[in-house]
């Protein structure tokens, strides 16, 4: 009997425990559905809104753009705007406003309890973007509070816009050109690829003959740049220079001239016997051309590199309209006989191009100018002008060109002039049958072409030449005819 007492009354103790736990339970449970139905009428009463922006992938200019902006909420709409954000995000530029006030979109709801989510979503189109459209952009979206029906909540999204824009030109040009043409040192060629109008940088390499030229890319002393060649970076270091043979300079140097010019040859005292002409026989108006002269080059045995060593730099410099200009630069010591008409090319590569842009430059030396003489007939007294009017092939880099008289000074004193053009003013007849000599000169090579002047009497200086000795000799013969009657009237007087 007492073990079944003792067991009914653990039994009951237990069955007050459960009790109690229900009891607390159920309290827990009852504050748990009082605060979430707090929580939801206070939700209903505020209302919700939320704001999301589909992203963007980058565009190229002159394509058309379509922002998205959604939202969702269970309240009345005020307005929509559109914001283009500029300088960093210190001014907003609107460029879109909706307001409902006057397109009211309601939600009709059965009670507080139900609530009804509308999606919206705002659609703003750019046309043919442009490179200054880049940059981020925000929505912003209002509702009306449930509560206060005055008060108006807020919320915002923003994307970012990527405009890419690719080069619009390349060229390729040869830096510090024109120059002269050096047989007896070393000389450093640089090509410089420019392209321009690429948003981002484009990226830029350069072939010779159709293969790609690896390169050890190097910092400017003046400049910074951004860029890698194949060979690795390394620092700055001088370009390629040897000491001159001595054997060689010796042997180059007996080639000189008196003057310490390079000797001409066939070129200093040429013939005139092609000048004689028969009695009565006019010389012919067109300027007589003598056949281009080959110039002898020798080239020093440390010139003889067949794997030069390429140096590479790249630029990039910033544009107002938000474009980057890049200069790529190339430079290795020239080789006259292996580089001369040697293909080089700059390509470039972009995001926004489907294949890469190529400009291409073929290294020649100036071969056989063609000179033209103005007037074709000069006189005595005229302005002459002869002119280089191109070249028997296309030259690269642009040529240097010199004016000499062969014989003798210009009609200026001076020994040679630079430039395309050689102008002789007021030309006097002692210049006929004179030779002129024009270098053409680039890095690669240098020739001569000679004209000769012909300068025919002028018909009009000769008149006025004789108008005076004409009047002298009219006084003359009056003086001798009034003499005589001077002589009679004053012997009849006396």
């Amino acid at each position: 009997m007492v073990g079944i007492t003792q067991r009914a009354a653990g039994e009951h103790v237990n069955a007050n425990g459960v009790w109690d736990l229900l009891q607390n339970m159920g309290k827990m449970t009852v504050l748990s559905l009082c605060f979430l139905l707090c929580a939801d009428l206070l939700q209903v009463a505020v209302g919700y809104l939320t704001v999301t922006i589909e992203p963007l992938l980058p565009v190229v200019v002159g394509e058309t753009v379509t922002l998205k902006c959604n939202f969702k909420t269970d309240g009345r709409l005020r307005e929509i705007v559109w914001y283009r954000v500029t300088d960093g995000g210190t001014i907003k530029q609107k460029i879109f406003t909706y307001d409902a006030m006057f397109n009211t979109n309601y939600s009709h709801m059965e009670d507080y309890r139900r609530r009804e989510d509308l999606v919206y979503q705002s659609t703003v189109r750019l046309p043919e973007v442009r490179i200054s459209d880049n940059g981020p952009y925000e929505c912003h979206v209002g509702i009306y509070d449930r509560a206060t029906r005055e008060k108006v909540v807020l919320a915002s999204g923003n994307v970012l816009l990527t405009v890419m824009s690719p080069p619009n030109n390349i060229s390729v040009v040869a830096e510090n050109t024109p120059a002269p043409f050096s047989r007896y040192q070393a000389q450093n060629l640089t090509l410089v690829c420019i392209a321009k109008g690429g948003k981002p940088a484009p990226s830029v390499y350069f072939k010779r003959d159709g293969e790609l030229i690896e390169v050890i890319s190097y910092v400017s002393p003046t400049v910074g740049y951004e860029g890698a060649g194949s060979a690795g970076v390394r620092g700055a270091r001088p370009l390629i220079s040897r000491d001159l043979d001595d054997t060689k300079l010796r042997k180059s140097l007996s080639l000189l001239g008196p003057d310490g010019k390079p000797g001409r040859l066939f070129t200093e005292s040429p013939g005139r016997s092609y000048m004689a002409r028969q009695p009565g026989q006019e010389p012919s108006p067109a300027t007589e051309t003598i056949p281009e002269t080959v110039v002898s080059r020798e080239f020093p045995r440390w010139v003889q590199s067949t794997d030069p060593l390429y140096f590479f730099s790249n630029t990039h410099i910033p544009q107002s309209d938000g474009s980057v200009l890049v200069q790529a630069k190339l430079t290795w010591t020239l080789n006259p006989q292996l580089d001369n008409d040697a293909l080089f090319s700059c390509e470039v590569t972009h995001p926004a191009l489907s294949m890469p842009m190529q400009t291409e430059v073929i290294l020649a030396a100036p071969k056989g100018p063609r000179l033209v003489i103005s007037p074709t007939r000069a006189k005595v007294g005229d302005t002459v002008r002869i002119t280089v009017q191109g070249f028997q092939n296309e030259v690269f880099p642009e040529p240097l060109f010199t004016w000499t008289r062969v014989g003798g000074r210009l009609l200026d004193g001076s020994a040679e002039k630079d430039g395309k053009e050689l102008v002789l003013e007021r030309v006097p007849a002692e210049l006929n049958g004179s030779m002129y000599r024009c270098t053409a000169q680039n890095p690669l090579g240098s020739t001569d072409t000679h004209t000769r002047l012909i300068v025919f009497e002028n018909p009009s200086m000769m008149k006025n030449t004789q108008n005076p000795n004409n009047g002298a000799s009219g006084l003359h013969k009056f003086g001798l005819i009034c003499l005589p009657l001077i002589l009679t009237v004053t012997v009849e007087l006396t």
